[in-house]
């Protein structure tokens, strides 16, 4: 068993805040809104009113934004490999889990996280259905991380999910997983890696109050949260370093234009503006297909 005093146990908290803002938008079911979320939830409502306001966008708009589109990334890629394995680490209160296994009921997708939260979304799971797999329990930091993907089929692909987690560890720590989730997927011949990333927000007219507020999810959280990366290919060097082969990001900015077909003045290497951008790694096992 994990200790459950685990060194990043305080970003949990944001895990109630998140599973309510889901539940508030219709996108989530009632097990997983709990009354600290609510709680959480009432007490950043007039910041976030005026965010969206002034800023054009706010935390809760960026949560709906980034979980749509990793779900898009992530239904691709069972429409690519139906044989798909999803392991989705930090998952908390997220309703992606629940909601894919019903659009799939075949798929293998197995949650992950510390160990009070894994047995807070084990029970809400069971309450929708008995049969739901219990959430795994590890550290991301710990060898019980190694353990977790000792669940799977080696002769299936995985897939490994995260959001809202990466930008809670320094570059060292952010190194570490990566490598971690590298080096425990090679036994897979295909292994992705689907994450949400906050970029620093140096084309946003309200950055300063962007880092002020990351400052005070920083303290709160006690947590290294920081913005690590400036522009597209700074954030693909810095996967590709710690083991992955390819690496895309996807800006909403420019998947909006794309889709409208007006990006031709657009440059996909730089930094459009986005809060928030979608990281799609692979790794890939030498001579496999």
């Amino acid at each position: 068993m994990t200790d459950a005093l685990s060194v990043h146990r305080h970003i949990s908290f944001t895990a109630h805040y998140t599973g309510y803002i889901w539940y508030s938008m219709g996108i989530s079911h009632p097990v997983f809104a709990t009354s600290k979320g609510k709680f959480l939830a009432k007490l950043v409502h007039p910041l976030e009113s005026w965010a969206e306001k002034h800023v054009g966008g706010s935390m809760r708009t960026t949560l709906k934004q980034r979980h749509q589109m990793i779900d898009e990334q992530l239904g691709a890629l069972i429409k690519q490999h139906p044989n798909l394995q999803i392991l989705e680490i930090a998952s908390g209160l997220s309703p992606r889990g629940w909601s894919f296994r019903q659009q799939y009921p075949d798929i293998d997708y197995r949650e992950l996280d510390l160990p009070d939260m894994a047995q807070i979304k084990t029970q809400a799971l069971k309450q929708i259905d008995q049969t739901s797999p219990a959430v795994l329990s590890a550290d991301l930091f710990s060898a019980d991380f190694a353990r977790a993907f000792e669940v799977f089929d080696p002769n299936r692909p995985l897939v490994v999910v995260s959001e809202g987690l990466i930008n809670y560890f320094n570059k060292d720590m952010l190194t570490q997983l990566l490598q971690g989730i590298v080096e425990y997927g090679q036994q897979f011949d295909q292994l992705y890696y689907l994450t949400d990333l906050y970029p620093e927000p140096v084309k946003n007219k309200l950055a300063n109050f962007i880092w002020s507020s990351s400052k005070l999810l920083k303290w709160m959280s006690r947590s290294a949260f920081g913005f690590h990366f400036v522009s597209p290919p700074e954030a693909t060097q810095f996967f590709k370093q710690a083991g992955f082969h390819t690496v895309a990001v996807h800006q909403p900015t420019l998947t909006l234009h794309i889709a409208q077909k007006t990006y031709q003045h657009l440059d996909a290497q730089e930094h459009l503006g986005d809060l928030v951008w979608i990281i799609h790694s692979k790794w890939q096992k030498p001579n496999s297909v």
